[in-house]
Order: structure tokens, then sequence, then C-alpha cells
């Protein structure tokens, strides 16, 4: 079974689903109900199902036998999957239950949606230079950054690139920069076979954001030739 806010105990979840169920109906009925919006059908169901675990529950505090042990864990089981979890989920998680409230029933708060990061607005300046022998070197910085590498608030570099065949200059970076690759700290390095040397390799990189994957614009295409 999975947990999270019901206990995982036996004992602690007779405690806790007795308290749900004194705690919803305390806050039900009465001539004044601080909760309207839960049916009389929805809580007196809560009630029952209460009652019903724990008629079973309480026969194994004693010696009891396989069969009991195995009553009292379908019960917990249907009472948990068929009743309690959609119950929460329907009725306890409204505007009308306060944060508070639902501490002291003892179910979760829903966490804040976390808000949404936009797209990085500036673009990479990349620096390609010969390294050793079939190494390309890239340096990046923010455009217009006096330092290299990449903005305080992106994951890292995305580079596309291309080999390029002779007299093929690229004009649409997604369409003809058909490799890429990745980077988190400048430089970058880009390897070669031997056979590369003397190619021309064509490059353009963007910013990207590690949790949405999101990304932000290329910048310019440049090139170098593979030392």
């Amino acid at each position: 079974m999975s947990h999270d806010y019901i206990p995982v105990r036996d004992a602690d979840f007779n405690i806790w689903f007795k308290n749900l169920t004194q705690y919803v109906n305390a806050k039900t009925t009465g001539q004044n109900p601080e909760w309207t919006h839960i049916p009389a059908s929805e809580v007196t169901l809560l009630a029952d199902t209460y009652a019903a675990w724990y008629t079973v529950y309480v026969v194994t505090l004693k010696p009891h036998t396989p069969a009991e042990t195995l009553a009292k864990d379908e019960a917990r089981e249907a009472a948990e999957k068929d009743v309690i979890r959609p119950f929460v989920g329907q009725w306890l998680m409204w505007k009308q239950v306060s944060d508070k409230e639902r501490e002291e029933v003892g179910v979760h708060n829903k966490k804040p949606r976390r808000p949404a990061i936009p797209a990085p607005t500036t673009v990479p300046e990349l620096e390609p230079r010969a390294g050793v022998p079939r190494q390309i070197v890239v340096d990046y910085r923010d455009k217009g950054s006096a330092h290299r590498g990449k903005p305080a608030d992106v994951h890292g570099l995305e580079l596309r690139w291309v080999k390029a065949p002779p007299g093929f200059v690229p004009k649409n970076i997604e369409k003809d920069l058909i490799e890429s690759a990745f980077d988190t700290k400048s430089p970058l390095i880009l390897t070669f076979e031997e056979g590369d040397r003397g190619a021309r390799i064509y490059m353009a990189g963007r910013w990207e954001i590690e949790r949405e994957g999101v990304k932000g614009k290329f910048g310019d295409i440049v090139s170098a030739i593979v030392p």
C-alpha cells in the first residue's frame, strides 16, 4: 500500500482515522456547520467505514487467527483506497477548508505550484578557437558580457553544429546544424577524427533552463577550422 499522509502502523492509522472521522463530523453537523460543501451521505460513509475498520482491528489487539489478521488488512486497504483517499481528494482540498484545518485533520496541504520560469531572453556569444590537434575549443558568454560562462539563471548551453562540405553555408540553424552538444561550464570542447582536420565547422548556441527544458533563441552562427 502507498502511505504518505496516512500513518503506516495500524495503531497510528486507527488514531488518525478516528480523528479524521470525528473532525469531519464536528465541522459538518450542528445548527451552523462550518463546512457545508460535504454531503451528509459522504460524512456517514466515512463514519461507517471507520466503524467497520475498528470492528476487525480491535480483534487483532488480543491473540487472534491469521484469518482475523487478513480481515483487518483487507478492511484497511478498502478503507484507504475506496473511501479515505477519494474523500480527502474530493472534499478536503476545497477552499472552504483552510491549511490549518488540513493540518489539524492530518492530511497534506496542496503544494503551491512552482512559478513557470520564462525562456532566457539573452543569447550566447561563441568564441571558437583551435585546441590540440583535432579539437575545437568553444568559449562562450552571455552576449555583451565581459565574463565567460553562462548566465546565473540557466542550466547550460545547447550547441548546434555541422561539418560543412565545400561551398556549404548554413542558413537555417534548426535545419542545417544537425549535430548537437550540451555544456554547463565554459569552454565546450568538440573532438574530431583525423580525417576531419581542415574541415570548417559552423555552430550556434542557445541557453537552456534545466527544470522545464525551456530554451532561448539561438545566437549568431560562427565557424572554425578543425586543427
